[in-house]
């Protein structure tokens, strides 16, 4: 009877750790993970197409995450899609003319924007906006491409 009830527990126990490393798992892929901007401060990027970015994807420089995107509209004036980023506050000497890019990383192909630093002395401040953008590569769009220049040919 002891024996049972022992291996019942260890059954538990490891259905347990499986519900709780899927509940981890869910949240590293769908970017819900705890994050606050804090002290951070907010600028604009327009593109042309954001792709499958969505809110909170990161926002990296270098590889490294310095925020995430916290909004995303529709300028009907511009028809572009305008980019809230929320940087952190220890990352506010990105230069004014840092460039954004919209890349994909991994196989999941998470979107993410990349910040390129320029060369100008002043830094972004909150409220900026980030004018160099290169839009997001649709796959569908390439493909596209592709196809109609070997038609060509």
């Amino acid at each position: 009877m002891g024996n049972s009830r022992r291996v019942e527990i260890l059954v538990g126990l490891f259905v347990a750790a499986g519900l709780a490393a899927l509940f981890f798992l869910a949240m590293k892929a769908s970017n819900l993970s705890t994050y606050d901007a804090g002290d951070g401060f907010e600028v604009t990027a327009r593109f042309d197409n954001i792709g499958g970015l969505t809110v909170r994807s990161p926002v990296k420089v270098a590889g490294v995450t310095v925020g995430r995107v916290a909004g995303v509209e529709y300028d009907m004036e511009t028809f572009q899609a305008v980019v809230r980023l929320d940087i952190e506050s220890q990352y506010d000497q990105l230069p004014r003319d840092t460039s954004a890019s919209i890349f994909t990383s991994g196989l999941l192909g998470e979107q993410y924007v990349a910040l390129e630093p320029g060369a100008a002395m002043e830094p972004l401040a909150d409220g900026d906006e980030i004018r160099i953008t290169q839009s997001s590569l649709v796959l569908e769009q390439l493909i596209g491409q592709f196809l109609y220049n070997k038609a060509a040919e």
